[in-house]
């Protein structure tokens, strides 16, 4: 099991309603969308498939820069975010969330896109696997990616939270 004794969280309030975020000694590893009255039995068992042996505890000052960049995001004043990131995930999903963290504030690239940029042309299902795992969305800005005819697909959150950050980016300005 990995060694992080703490996963400490907190919730914040967004335009696209309660957001649980939670940060290990190394940085930020998990944005759910909801409570933690809501989401905790979603977060532990995330931890427990990734072999993460820590105790979750609540501590709004350790995650109190996370929380000002997101809202600065959701007010329009941050178009980037400057946070250590903790990703747990394979060596594959990590190279694409990687990938998909250079997708620009306010632009779009296809699944397609990103297969050919990381040298794996044909993993275009592989990268939308690694994106519906991203445990961080927003900082990792996998709403950013989308159909290669440009349709809205899947995300975690939701299709119209993934609407909802399009159009406050200006990467859209209405889902046909």
């Amino acid at each position: 099991m990995s060694k992080r004794p703490y996963i400490y969280y907190s919730e914040m309030n967004s335009p696209i309603g309660i957001l649980t975020i939670g940060s290990s000694s190394l940085g930020i590893c998990f944005i759910y969308f909801g409570s933690i009255k809501r989401t905790c039995s979603n977060i532990e068992t995330w931890l427990k498939k990734r072999f993460v042996n820590a105790e979750l505890v609540e501590d709004g000052e350790k995650l109190a820069t996370a929380i000002q960049q997101l809202d600065e995001y959701f007010k329009g004043e941050r178009t980037d975010f400057d946070l250590p990131l903790d990703l747990i995930g394979t060596k594959f999903q990590t190279l694409v969330w990687n990938k998909v963290k250079d997708v620009a504030y306010g632009t779009t690239k296809s699944y397609k896109q990103i297969a050919a940029e990381i040298g794996s042309p044909k993993a275009v299902r592989a990268i939308g696997g690694a994106n519906n795992q991203n445990p961080i969305p927003i900082i990792i800005p996998c709403h950013r990616v989308i159909g290669s005819n440009g349709s809205m697909v899947g995300y975690g959150g939701g299709l119209d939270k993934k609407e909802f950050l399009l159009r406050h980016e200006g990467a859209i300005q209405k889902i046909s």
